[in-house]
């Protein structure tokens, strides 16, 4: 399967259904029920939920921000704790699955290579959308809490940046759990156990 411009983290709804042979035979209502569902599947999904709770606590207090419903100095402490521990820890898990788990994924069934081939152009487009999201926030960081005008537009423009972000990482998110879990089931290796 070649990878085409339709295929594009921005423009994709789903997997291609040759990518989501898989799921059809473990769809996801059954995968924590599986004999093979492992303490790794349930690790590496606990890690993708933390980062959907990440990305709703950055839009819920950003929008705080703007109603003036928390203080900046507050949000600016909590935008530092969540942003940072999201740039982390994707980053981190993105070069764990692209090092180590992908190139062992890819090997166990040739019908969805390309998925993993797909999914490797996703970490790299949302390693330029988390630069994106880094400097936005950082400009929140900066603005002194008496420029008010000057606070509330930086805050908006991280909003805008989460609302431009969002909907990609979930996307990605989903197509990755789709393409490795029943991979993950069906094949049970050794090393992922």
């Amino acid at each position: 399967m070649q990878i085409t411009s339709d295929l594009a983290l921005a423009d994709r709804k789903q997997l291609p259904d040759a990518l989501r042979v898989l799921l059809k035979d473990f769809p996801r209502d059954a995968w924590a029920g599986h004999p093979n569902y492992s303490e790794l599947i349930a690790f590496w999904l606990d890690r993708h939920l933390m980062f959907r709770r990440l990305m709703e606590r950055l839009s819920l207090d950003a929008m705080s921000a703007l109603d003036h419903a928390i203080e900046a100095d507050d949000y600016r402490r909590s935008l530092a704790h969540a942003g940072g521990m999201l740039l982390r820890e994707l980053h981190g898990h993105h070069q764990i699955e692209d090092r180590h788990y992908f190139p062992v994924m890819m090997a166990l069934d040739q019908r969805v290579q390309a998925g993993f081939e797909l999914l490797d152009k996703d970490h790299h487009d949302i390693d330029g959308l988390l630069g994106g999201f880094a400097d936005s926030a950082n400009v929140v960081l900066s603005v002194p809490s008496s420029d008010k005008n000057a606070f509330r537009d930086a805050v908006a423009g991280f909003r805008h940046q989460l609302l431009a972000f969002d909907p990609l990482l979930l996307r990605h998110l989903v197509d990755e759990e789709e393409l490795v879990v029943p991979l993950l089931l069906k094949y049970a290796p050794e090393q992922f156990r």
